[in-house]
């Protein structure tokens, strides 16, 4: 415990030098130091249970500050441009996710029909008209206001069933509407996308169905006849999936933000004060539309997380094959982290108010875990 609380120290030390450097006008040489800070908070946090659970998190910080700071280390190495990697990336975290799935995560809309519903249906209803109101009263640009309505059209991802868990929901419920959510998606973002961001930016539904259909339900369907016939047998790519899927999404994160570094600049704090925002609401409204509904407390957070939580990097790889990376997809690249952060707190906050009707399944959990 002495080594984190030496390392915490040097975070401190290193937040206090950035802190005088940039009251005095120096900005640009505190770079190094908030790099060397979050780094530090991040290693640091790994030695108190109640705070681990922020250090990946706080190493995106860290990587963004790199990506603001240094954006030519990120855009192009020797001529190729590194946005060329982001769709890879994003299929080898869906292949992930599917091996982590299977049949039964779907046969959970028989048993649970009320809960999947309301689920899928308060998703992709909220988080598209509270992006879609967002992106017109934002006044930015109509290709970054794009991307508010691209996040809130997006499903939901893994990271909502971790949430879940944590929180002493649903997770049973809660694996089964991210797996039908992510499953329809191919119809429905590009059908939300050309409804209601079609005023901002162009959309061809066609095209984006197909870079949906091969960015998601390719890969996931490769997870999951991986996981029916060779789940064990790999070991080593069992164990590796969960780092390639966070080291994937903090890369994604990282190149979109050195690419969009200049817009980020200008509107930054208004877009990440609209991107929480789209956030909160979407655990305030998906909370109380189950409560509408009279579903019990466990389905009503595993709702309200289900809804306020998207999957970013798929969104990010949907506007990297738009051509709009740096523009449209900068609201993704910010909520992504963000959050990470909310969920996390609203998870600990629920955690300590345990429900009555808890029942959580060995297998599902560790699924969720791991994944």
């Amino acid at each position: 415990m002495t080594i984190y609380k030496v390392i915490l120290s040097l975070a401190a030390l290193c937040l206090l030098v950035a802190l005088y450097f940039g009251l005095t006008g120096s900005l640009d040489q505190a770079g190094p130091f908030l790099i060397t800070f979050f780094l530090a908070l991040a290693v640091g946090f790994r030695g108190y249970d109640q705070w681990k659970g922020f250090s990946y998190t706080v190493v995106i910080f860290a990587s963004v500050t790199m990506a603001l700071y240094y954006p030519s280390y990120f855009v192009e190495v020797n001529g190729y441009k590194l946005s060329g990697l982001i769709t890879p990336l994003i299929q080898l975290i869906m292949f992930g996710m599917g091996t982590s799935m299977s049949a039964q995560d779907f046969v959970g809309v028989v048993k649970m029909p009320k809960g999947v519903f309301i689920g899928v249906f308060s998703h992709f209803l909220i988080m598209p008209l509270l992006g879609f109101t967002l992106a017109n009263l934002s006044g930015l640009q109509p290709e970054i206001a794009a991307g508010i309505v691209l996040i809130g059209c997006s499903p939901n991802g893994m990271a909502s069933n971790v949430i879940s868990y944590l929180a002493k929901a649903n997770l049973a419920l809660s694996i089964t509407i991210t797996a039908i959510s992510t499953t329809i998606s191919p119809f429905v973002t590009p059908l939300l996308m050309k409804l209601l961001a079609g005023a901002f930016v162009e959309i061809d539904m066609l095209h984006m169905m197909w870079d949906i259909v091969k960015m998601v339900i390719l890969p996931i369907g490769a997870g999951l006849l991986f996981n029916k016939f060779l789940s064990g047998k790999a070991k080593w790519l069992d164990d590796a999936m969960p780092l390639v899927s966070m080291f994937g999404i903090a890369f994604i994160i990282v190149v979109i933000t050195a690419a969009g570094r200049a817009s980020l600049l200008t509107i930054g704090p208004t877009l990440i004060g609209l991107v929480l925002i789209h956030n909160l609401c979407g655990y305030i409204l998906g909370y109380w539309s189950a409560r509408l509904f009279r579903m019990n407390e466990r389905d009503c957070r595993t709702i309200a997380i289900e809804v306020g939580m998207q999957n970013g990097g798929l969104a990010s790889g949907i506007a990297k094959e738009m051509g709009k990376m740096a523009t449209v997809g900068l609201a993704p690249a910010i909520f992504g982290p963000l959050m990470n952060i909310t969920g996390s707190m609203l998870a600990s906050w629920w955690h300590r108010k345990p429900v009555s009707d808890e029942i959580i399944t060995p297998g599902i959990v560790a699924k969720a875990v791991n994944g």
